[in-house]
């Protein structure tokens, strides 16, 4: 052991020597002469507190690494200890197989040295233009989230991570440790957390750094790990010693998970490794002590290119290294030095994790077979996110043998309508699971944790080493990741440039809970701009997603999960909204990124009008119908934006954030655009298009609070009055409209938003003519359910349908339909055993009933486990909206599916004692079957 750890230190005080040189010199890298002024770099930078620890971390895991030939990474929180990685990439020789000048040799150790933080060299911060890394640093806090990342579905990869004490301050690490009860060791890697405490952040002590060995050991402890300490190890015994108790601890647990199946709470080791500030450096400079405080931190002795005592102080520093006992100008660095260094498919920067090796394409499922029926424009509600989720589901079942899939979501899942991926998988929780949990299993791939940036941390973690993950969480909170997301694309981009790094997935984010639909949460759940700092990059990789029906987040998912080294931003409600296309139409949209919709356009237009964003769109599209109805002179074109991407310029030549924009906005129309997010956003998008002064923006105007959906539009201007009172305004500017069509409707649209003021603070909801809107032609007007109008729905219905309607006269279901029918009704009875219930055919399902007779409200009578399977039907059939359950029949999944589709719903009161109560009778209505009066 004793030869073992001698050679250890070797190569740690040739790691050290070149990190010195890296932040100092510019010349006489080998110290042949006494040091000059001249050999000095004109600006220094670097940190030097951290690289030490840096150094002696590394040599170690070497060792270990190499003993037990272990695929292993190793990732640094301290991003700005680059010089300190640096030497060890090259002393490795993982640096000079990509950089053909970084060899192991006096040439390469100028060309390194020199180099570092020099302009057009390398970066002073870790940068993905070096190997081995997954983690840029400059931003502290998701070193261990990353490494977490990394091992998810890796059962034999080791991540080594190395967090600084100042990094330990940030929130983001205070919860990432607790990612250790999501990770199943009988699927997964490992990850050996070792915080490195060396007391000091830039200009005071840190947190950690003060807290006693039994205060350390409490808390860590109490997050779940077994705390392991190294202190004042200068010859690396206890490194060498813990680092080899710390893998057997490891490798036991995992033994122990892969062959038993027995649930048990698993206690990972952590390394506490003390460390003076600045180790090895300069001990006193002029009375004033250097090593172990803060002037170690950064540049130690920052004026020393113009202080003689300063440069002397440097080069003794330097040569306490011994370097030339390491390195020889002609044989190059001594065999005890490079003997603790893995064999190439073992060095820890060189691991094919951290480069794409392991990248497969998702397989997906074909979307035609997830479909949905679109009839007429507008006719049948959907849901978003049910699709996505259904879409995921799919996805987890294909890909279940590669295990290279994961949805990262806070807490959200079931909120987000995406708890169809449970019937495939579950949520990953290695801790105790009591019986009443839902959904949970240790080894999940559904990763949830309410700390959006440990979500974020994870999900690149497990991207950037090759596979495929979706992160999903409101919209707001998008915002609490923001700057790891703008950290990410920046790491991203020089991915995309380095020919030695191989394709990686892309990061997809799916935002809900939209701003316009946070109208109960109140304002602060109402935030757009996560999608607006996005839009602001200068990289055409970062694309953002509007789809606006089932249809077309079925086309948009398949695009952004079949795409590669991108990021991609899906934004979407998770309310029931109409179905405006088919799969067909929503995959040609996505050609151009946009579409003209023809059965709501004219030719030769007046004004073109945009919706971007399903709330977006329908609001556009009532304003539309309004103008159409009360100035039908005005010829409008309407378009739907699906895809926006970020600008960006390469060699010279502009990306278009819209392709082929001209082709469907025109060129020198006036256009009056509906956006998602803030206004400014798409203005900045638009004003490179010709004749910018065109475009009219509505979007979110930073107005809000608890209020209805409909008044969140009307405070923000985006709803349909304000709308058609831009396009008449546009219209009569350019001759098509007098000013008297244009009072006479504005006085109308005025009025209408007065009443719809005072209507939603008497009542707390919008009023019917808003939630019950559908696009005209598409079908009659139907009355949504609120428990104070069940004698307005009785009161406008004709047609009822009964499910499970017996032909026996003493059940319950043919007394009330017979007492319907007395009063007026017709009835429709839907029972798959009879053929005949009063005088009426019986259809085997609600599909079966021709589709010209109107259908008002569907009465069920079935078992409670029967009830969403029936309400399956009412969407697919497209023309009803009021469902009744009979008593005792309801479900928590009934009500939430009549949630998510917009249907009305009325649950524990008898039909017929509502009518009685109401005491009203319909308007008779003949018997034909090609009844459809309303």
């Amino acid at each position: 052991m004793k030869k073992i750890l001698g050679n250890i230190n070797k190569y740690i005080r040739a790691a050290n020597y070149l990190t010195v040189a890296q932040i100092y010199l510019q010349d006489n890298f080998l110290l042949r002469r006494p040091l000059r002024a001249g050999d000095i770099k004109p600006k220094l930078f670097g940190h030097w507190g951290t690289c030490p620890g840096i150094n002696f971390v590394y040599g170690h895991l070497n060792y270990l690494v190499k003993k037990h030939r272990q695929s292993a990474i190793f990732v640094l929180g301290p991003g700005h200890g680059m010089p300190g990685l640096q030497a060890n990439l090259f002393l490795e020789g993982t640096l000079g197989k990509y950089y053909r000048k970084a060899c192991r040799n006096e040439d390469g150790i100028g060309y390194v040295s020199k180099m570092f933080a020099w302009p057009r060299g390398f970066s002073s911060h870790c940068s993905p233009e070096m190997p081995g890394l997954i983690l840029e640093g400059g931003e502290l806090g998701y070193s261990l989230s990353s490494a977490y990342g990394a091992v998810l579905d890796n059962p034999d990869l080791l991540a080594a991570v190395l967090i600084g004490d100042g990094e330990a301050e940030t929130g983001a690490m205070a919860a990432a440790w607790h990612i250790n009860k999501l990770i199943d060791p009988a699927v997964n890697g490992a990850v050996l957390p070792i915080l490195h405490l060396n007391g000091y952040k830039i200009s005071g002590p840190t947190i950690f750094g003060r807290m006693s060995d039994e205060e350390l050991k409490k808390l860590f402890e109490g997050y779940g790990y077994e705390p392991l300490f190294v202190e004042n190890d200068e010859s690396g015994e206890k490194m060498f010693a813990t680092l080899e108790r710390a893998y057997q601890k490891i490798k036991k647990i995992q033994a122990r998970a892969r062959k038993n199946a027995r649930h048990f709470k698993p206690c990972f080791p952590m390394i506490i490794l003390k460390t003076p500030k600045g180790w090895t450096t300069v001990k006193e400079l002029r009375g004033q002590k250097i090593e172990g405080t803060i002037l170690s931190h950064q540049v130690v002795m920052p004026t020393v290119k113009g202080d003689e005592q300063e440069l002397f102080a440097l080069e003794e520093w330097l040569r306490s290294y011994k370097f030339g006992e390491l390195f020889n100008p002609k044989t190059g660095f001594s065999k005890e030095v490079l003997d603790i260094v893995p064999d190439g498919k073992f060095l820890l920067g060189d691991n094919p994790h951290m480069f794409g090796g392991h990248y497969k394409l998702l397989l997906l499922p074909d979307a035609k077979d997830l479909e949905k029926v679109v009839g007429a424009p507008g006719k049948v509600q959907s849901n978003s996110m049910r699709m996505a989720g259904g879409y995921l589901k799919e996805i987890f079942a294909r890909n279940k043998k590669a295990q290279n899939f994961r949805l990262m979501s806070p807490d959200e899942t079931y909120s987000n309508r995406l708890d169809e991926v449970f019937k495939e998988t579950a949520r990953g929780f290695v801790w105790p699971h009591y019986p009443t949990d839902k959904d949970m299993t240790r080894d999940g791939r559904v990763m949830e944790m309410l700390s959006e940036h440990n979500i974020h941390g994870l999900a690149q973690g497990y991207v950037l080493t090759g596979r495929h993950a979706v992160l999903t969480t409101y919209e707001a909170f998008a915002q609490i990741f923001s700057s790891m997301a703008h950290m990410y694309q920046k790491f991203l981009k020089y991915v995309r440039k380095m020919p030695w790094r191989l394709d990686i997935p892309s990061m997809n984010y799916l935002l809900t809970s939209t701003v316009w639909r946070q109208e109960h949460n109140g304002y602060s759940h109402q935030n757009p701009g996560f999608l607006s700092g996005m839009l602001e990059k200068h990289n055409d990789f970062v694309k953002a997603y509007f789809p606006v029906d089932d249809n077309s987040m079925l086309a948009v998912m398949e695009e952004a999960l079949s795409s590669k080294n991108q990021i991609n931003i899906i934004t979407a409600g998770k309310t029931a909204e109409p179905r405006w296309c088919s799969l067909a139409q929503a995959k040609a949209a996505l050609n151009d990124g946009l579409s003209t919709w023809e059965f709501a356009s004219d030719d030769n237009p007046h004004v073109v009008l945009v919706g971007v964003g399903d709330y977006m769109t329908k609001e556009a599209l009532a304003a539309l119908e309004f103008v159409k109805k009360d100035a039908p002179a005005v010829r409008i074109r309407f378009v739907n934006i699906v895809r926006l991407q970020a600008a960006c310029a390469c060699e010279g030549e502009f990306h278009e954030q819209i392709p082929n924009a001209e082709k469907y906005l025109t060129m020198d129309k006036p256009v009056i655009v509906n956006f998602h997010g803030y206004p400014e956003a798409m203005e900045s998008i638009l004003c490179k298009l010709k004749n910018p002064q065109r475009f009219l923006v509505h979007g979110y105007s930073e107005e809000g609070g608890t209020t209805t959906p409909f008044d969140m539009q009307v405070r923000n201007g985006t709803d349909r009055y304000h709308l058609a009172l831009e396009i008449l305004q546009t219209a009569l500017e350019r001759g098509v409209i007098t000013e008297k069509q244009k009072e006479r409707a504005e006085k109308k649209y005025h009025l209408a938003l007065k009443r719809h003021q005072a209507y939603i603070k008497k009542f707390g909801s919008d009023p019917l003519e808003i939630e019950n809107w559908q696009w005209a032609g598409s079908i009659r007007p139907t009355i949504e359910v609120k428990h104070i109008e069940h004698e307005r729905i009785l009161q406008n219905a004709r047609t009822i349908a009964f499910v499970g309607l017996s032909d026996k006269p003493a059940r319950h279901s043919h007394r009330v339909a017979k007492y319907f029918q007395s009063k007026g009704y017709r009835i429709i009875p839907v029972n798959p055993n009879v053929r005949e219930v009063l005088g009426e055919k019986s259809y085997k399902t609600l599909l079966d009933i021709p589709r010209d007779i109107s259908i008002d409200i569907v009465d069920i009578f079935r078992k409670p486990s029967e009830v969403v399977a029936h309400m399956k039907e009412v969407v697919e059939r497209g023309d009803i909206k009021t469902v009744w359950l009979a008593e005792g029949v309801n479900t928590p999944e009934a009500e939430e599916f009549a949630e998510d589709y917009g249907l009305s719903m009325v649950t524990n009161f008898c039909i017929m004692e509502a009518y009685e109560k109401a005491g009203k009778r319909p308007k008779k209505s003949n018997k034909s079957s090609t009844d459809t009066t309303s």
